[in-house]
């Protein structure tokens, strides 16, 4: 079971990495069309989308 250890930790170091690009990314793809779009209607959507993404969980 030991000598598994290190491959599940290199796996989920891996899960980690891709999922944080991955958010990355679609933050990104929001925040350019936000910006980009030449549809008011569409930006303003993009702008709450990145509000609700962007937000901070606090106490």
């Amino acid at each position: 079971m030991l000598s598994m250890l290190p491959t599940l930790i290199n796996a989920t170091a891996t899960l980690a990495a891709l999922t944080g690009a991955f958010y990355t990314a679609g933050v990104a793809s929001v925040a350019a069309v936000s910006v980009l779009s030449r549809n008011p209607g569409r930006r303003r959507d993009a702008r709450e989308t990145l509000k609700i993404l962007r937000r901070r969980r606090t106490r």
